[in-house]
């Protein structure tokens, strides 16, 4: 005998040939992906499976890693990392954005809000991380910017918790100016030598 849940209650039927006569079609999940926001010039939209490559590329990067990761992603990783951003959306209802280019449809990068459930000091637990990585080639246009402006309105009208922070490398001057633009202000800044990042928060 095979048993399934389903939103309208418990369906029974025996395996094999009866299988065929169930409605399969209401067993399909529902889950939440990220909706589409264009800006001025850029598009921010779901992660799909064909944006490994770019971001494979993007996450081998030295100039992306060095205030990040701080070494290059192995495939497999960046593999996980796209189903951390999908699987985000399902759980939480909120999550990462991949961004392209409107005119040229080119792989811009990504950011966006997430849990990463960090064991840090003073401790961010409950407050969405905002994050973000672009492709070197398109720093230097505001893109970063315009994307984040996005998603922070976006968030303003459907976070749950509204007071969101944000973790900057202490030497990536270039993220700190993005994120001051945004509203973010420092709420620590280590003094430790072995302690390298700054945490910033955006008040409800």
């Amino acid at each position: 005998m095979l048993s399934l849940w389903t939103r309208g209650g418990l369906i029974h039927g025996r395996a094999g040939r009866s299988i065929c006569s169930m409605n399969i079609s209401a067993l399909r999940p529902s889950p939440t992906i990220a909706p589409v926001i264009e800006t001025e010039r850029l598009r921010l939209r779901p992660h799909q499976s064909d944006d490994l490559a770019d971001c494979v590329a993007m996450w081998s990067d030295p100039a992306v890693v060095r205030y990040t990761i701080g070494e290059p992603s192995p495939p497999q990783r960046t593999w996980m990392r796209i189903l951390a951003y999908r699987g985000h959306w399902a759980l939480l209802n909120y999550g990462y954005w991949a961004v392209e280019e409107k005119t040229s449809g080119r792989y811009v990068g990504e950011l966006g809000f997430a849990d990463f459930k960090r064991d840090c000091v003073p401790s961010i637990e409950g407050a969405p991380e905002l994050g973000w990585a672009l492709v070197p080639q398109f720093h230097g246009k505001g893109y970063a910017t315009e994307a984040l402006r996005a998603a922070v309105t976006w968030g303003d009208h459907h976070l749950v918790q509204r007071r969101s922070v944000c973790i900057i490398h202490r030497d990536n001057h270039r993220s700190f100016r993005v994120a001051e633009k945004l509203g973010y202000k420092v709420i620590f800044s280590a003094t430790e030598s072995q302690q390298s990042n700054t945490i910033l928060a955006r008040p409800a």
